[in-house]
């Protein structure tokens, strides 16, 4: 694979590390309780990712409620507060433009547990249990 084929293939570990630092900046400020909302001020909010754009100009936040709930008030909330949370962003981080944030419901844990369910399921199970009788043979 030449070195511009493994460019676009996955993310730069400088995207990665913009991304972990708006992250961290991001759950700080949710933390705090910077941003006076009803619906952010009273359930904790978990950012599990944020990806960035080539360019450093977009930031793809995932979020996720604990416990799931009040999902589609919370991305509603942090959508309301897009620009007063991108100036907060911009004063932690030291870029030379404060990216866009676009707020996303993780889906990540709905994958998972979904995955989770069918390793578990009887069919499953008994393929598993065909496989290693296979094996011993």
């Amino acid at each position: 694979m030449s070195r511009s084929d493994a460019k676009h293939s996955s993310p730069s570990h400088r995207l990665e590390r913009v991304g972990e630092t708006i992250r961290h900046a991001l759950a700080e400020i949710l933390q705090r309780g910077e941003i006076v909302d009803p619906v952010l001020n009273r359930q904790v909010v978990t950012i599990p990712a944020v990806k960035m754009s080539p360019d450093l100009k977009l930031a793809s936040v995932a979020v996720m409620p604990l416990g799931g709930k009040n999902a589609e008030a919370t991305i509603e909330a942090l959508n309301e507060h897009k620009k007063a949370l991108r100036a907060l962003v911009a004063q932690r981080v030291n870029l030379k433009f404060a990216p866009d944030l676009r707020f996303a419901l993780d889906d990540s844990f709905s994958a998972q547990a979904e995955i989770d369910a069918l390793l578990k399921s009887p069919r499953v199970a008994r393929d598993l249990r065909h496989d290693d009788d296979e094996e011993s043979n």
